[in-house]
């Protein structure tokens, strides 16, 4: 369900120097589910420029979300990080957004984590992350 063939902001992403959150897809029937599974084994291989594993934390895929029969690209990975919140996209699906928020606020605490609606957003390929430019500090 991604148009961009894998763009890492809707796969993994560093939340730390020394850490990694990564999609996942809980369901062995997904089409994601392997693909997503063999990135989290490459991953758990990486090792720090210290030479010591990335803490690799999971983020569970959303429901999948459809526009005319395609899948698209929805994904809690493709949050973006500001001074003193975290922007989550949300898919109108309550119990996988509040699982996906308490991982958020657990990867960046003292962050607001801030819920936002993207599901019609994502019917035209894309989130949160997709559609900003960070400015570096």
């Amino acid at each position: 369900g991604d148009d961009t063939d894998g763009h890492i902001d809707d796969i993994t992403r560093f939340i730390r120097s020394d850490a990694l959150l990564t999609a996942v897809e809980p369901n062995p029937d997904d089409p994601n589910h392997r693909p997503l599974a063999e990135n989290l084994e490459k991953l758990r291989a990486l090792r720090t420029a210290a030479g010591r594993p990335y803490e690799i934390r999971e983020m569970p895929m959303p429901e999948p979300c459809h526009r005319i029969g395609k899948r698209m690209p929805s994904s809690y990975v493709n949050y973006l990080v500001l001074n003193g919140a975290v922007l989550m996209p949300t898919f109108r699906q309550p119990g996988r957004d509040a699982e996906a928020a308490e991982i958020l606020a657990d990867c960046f605490p003292g962050r607001e984590i801030v819920g936002i609606d993207c599901y019609d957003i994502v019917l035209e390929s894309g989130t949160i992350h997709c559609m900003t430019q960070q400015q570096p500090s």
